[in-house]
């Protein structure tokens, strides 16, 4: 509070003005003609200051700015709190709760050994506690003078005795109070005859923070539209999911009956589907969903077809217009694995972007389209925010840098999620379409997918021992595809088994068209007696081997004339012998290869993107006589 003012007798006068009963009071208070509200004073005159210090007197205590104001302004009041508090007590009411309920002990039980300052206070507050409330439902507004702040204030907790939760606490008593009188119109908001001066201003408000919003200048909308919404203004609620969705894409917000409605269901209706899609839907399943949108207005058969195509990947976002062919090209580049690319095509087409009505500030539903919605970060959200639209002006954004590094080096950096001694494994062939490498490294009738989470299609993916027709000794792989920046055509899997003897380079078979570059790098462990990681570089061109290598430890493979840049014996030394070696090594092969070769691959598509994928054929050959290999599995779920 820092010392202001605050005039009392305007606030509880504008909230005496202001008042109306709740719907469900309106019966009880019907014997007026304006169903009591010209008869129900909330409060009531002022306590004289002689009466104010002799209840201090008696209390032993001076009381708080904030309350002592109020007293002198109103001896009391009808706070109304819905299932809480329902009303305060004048200067003859109020005394000392004394923990008649014995809470102090059953709070102090649960400190611990290095409890926090809020903790500490709680657990003493109610001995302390001053109690306000003379009517309510098994609650308590209870005055702490041991938690005050430097303009000394007490803090007011409210405890629900029926709730079996924590108090709820109020840095003062004339924060608590505020906070009553903005639930009081929360409570009565969507009552058309509940129109004020103070309606009519938060409605205002909330136009202004709509058209800041679609200037760009979201920061300054936030507070007004956050101010809005605890009054429960309409609409207030809808522009505030949106700016808070897009600050954090992965959440999930409600838009209420906004679903429903034509104009907003193509945006709304798929990101609204995103949490059952996901499994995410606790309340009784798709089911249940399906029931709550039938509810809002949306035809069953329309809410069923989006979670479906939502839930399989094959959900597109298409908005019309400029904004829309945008939309499409972007995903192309996407698709493919060009995400900072297609964030461009995205982040200059935004000030085109068109809302389809007024309650619409953002293009919410790139967040459901399963390829361009994992490219909306947090970062880009805000720069999405950030950027004017609807026709609006305002100045642009700082750009948000690109999320892929250049070239491979990245491949050497733990991966989010903690996979990093796992191997990958990456064919590149340059110069010709990725739709064609099913047909030259795929297994027999291989196609490309859907785009999709590339991990967990190599996750899901059935094993040797559970295909018909395949044998074990096989290691087909499960592949992401994509173009890299440099216009090579990329296969990757990241999650390679170890590179044993039988090894079957598909670089002849990918080159058939041009050249095709093969890396493989097997798991890496630390253990004594594990193998050393093997790494593999073999390139081809027209069907024939160029040159290739492997490295195990010290040893070293090689076949071919091997380019100086990427001669093993230069980039290997003895000393990457050890887990540390192995890896400074394998920088500087990556590093090699991308300025040699110019190879690269991206690395937000591959972690977090969504990409085409297939099944190549094996990269290992059968045994032949003589030779033995090992097949293990492991029970358990997979990831």
């Amino acid at each position: 509070m820092s010392g202001e003012s605050f005039n009392w007798h305007e606030f509880l006068g504008r909230w005496q003005e202001e008042w109306v009963p709740r719907e469900d009071e309106d019966e009880e208070r019907n014997d007026e003609g304006d169903g009591g509200r010209s008869a129900f004073h909330l409060g009531g005159p002022g306590a004289q200051e002689s009466a104010i210090a002799a209840a201090e007197e008696r209390l032993g205590r001076r009381l708080p700015t904030s309350y002592r104001e109020f007293l002198a302004a109103s001896d009391g009041w009808h706070v109304e709190q819905t299932a809480g508090v329902y009303q305060l007590g004048g200067v003859a009411d109020i005394g000392w709760f004394q923990d008649p309920y014995d809470m102090t002990p059953l709070y102090e039980e649960s400190l611990g050994d290095n409890p926090r300052e809020e903790d500490v206070l709680l657990a003493g507050m109610w001995q302390r506690a001053l109690r306000l409330e003379t009517d309510s439902d098994m609650s308590y507004a209870l005055l702490d003078p041991g938690d005050s702040d430097q303009d000394g204030e007490w803090a007011l907790y409210v405890y629900k005795g029926w709730s079996g939760e924590f108090p709820d606490r109020y840095p003062s008593f004339r924060a608590y109070m505020e906070a009553m009188y903005r639930g009081f119109h929360a409570d009565r908001a969507a009552r058309p005859d509940f129109a004020n001066a103070t309606t009519r201003a938060q409605d205002a408000q909330v136009e202004e923070a709509r058209l800041l919003a679609l200037r760009g200048r979201y920061e300054e909308a936030l507070p007004l539209v956050e101010e809005a919404g605890s009054f429960g203004r309409p609409h207030s609620a809808v522009l505030l999911n949106q700016l808070r969705h897009l600050s954090a894409p992965r959440s999930s917000r409600d838009y209420g009956f906004l679903v429903a409605d034509p104009r907003y269901l193509p945006e709304i209706l798929p990101v609204a589907a995103m949490t059952p899609a996901r499994g995410e839907w606790r309340l009784g399943g798709d089911d249940h969903w399906l029931g709550m949108m039938t509810a809002r207005g949306v035809p069953r058969e329309t809410a069923e077809t989006l979670l479906d195509t939502v839930r399989d990947g094959t959900h597109r976002y298409a908005p019309p217009g400029p904004w829309g062919r945008a939309v499409s090209e972007a995903r192309e580049a996407a698709r493919w694995g060009a995400t900072d690319a297609a964030w461009r095509i995205l982040r200059d087409a935004l000030p085109r972007w068109e809302a389809p009505g007024p309650s619409l500030i953002a293009p919410i539903g790139l967040l459901a389209d399963p390829v361009l919605g994992p490219l909306i970060t947090p970062e880009r959200g805000r720069e999405i925010l950030a950027t004017p639209r609807d026709g609006e002006g305002g100045p642009a954004p700082e750009p948000v840098p690109d999320l892929d590094p250049p070239g491979l080096a990245w491949l050497t950096e733990p991966a989010p999620n903690h996979r990093s001694s796992e191997g990958y494994r990456c064919v590149w062939v340059e110069g010709i379409d990725p739709a064609r490498l099913p047909a030259l490294i795929g297994e027999e009738g291989a196609e490309l997918s859907a785009p999709a989470d590339p991990r967990e299609v190599s996750w899901r993916a059935p094993r040797p021992h559970e295909r018909e027709g395949v044998e074990l000794w096989e290691d087909r792989a499960v592949v992401a595809v994509g173009r890299t920046a440099e216009g090579w055509a990329f296969a990757f899997d990241g999650s390679s088994h170890h590179l044993g003897d039988l090894f079957s380079s598909p670089a002849r078979a990918a080159s058939a068209s041009g050249r095709a570059v093969v890396v493989w790098r097997g798991p890496r462990h630390s253990s004594p007696g594990d193998y050393p990681a093997a790494f593999h570089l073999s390139v081809a061109e027209q069907g024939e081997e160029l040159y290739a290598f492997t490295v195990r430890g010290t040893e070293i493979r090689r076949s071919g004339v091997i380019p100086e840049a990427l001669d093993p014996a230069r980039l290997f030394r003895p000393e990457d012998g050890e887990p540390d070696g192995e890896q400074d090594a394998e920088l500087r092969v990556l590093e090699a290869l991308h300025t040699e070769l110019g190879l690269s691959l991206p690395r937000f598509a591959l972690t977090q993107g969504r990409l085409h994928t297939f099944t190549t054929r094996s990269w290992t050959r059968a045994p032949r006589e003589g030779e033995g290999f090992g097949y293990v599995t492991f029970g358990g779920s997979r990831p």
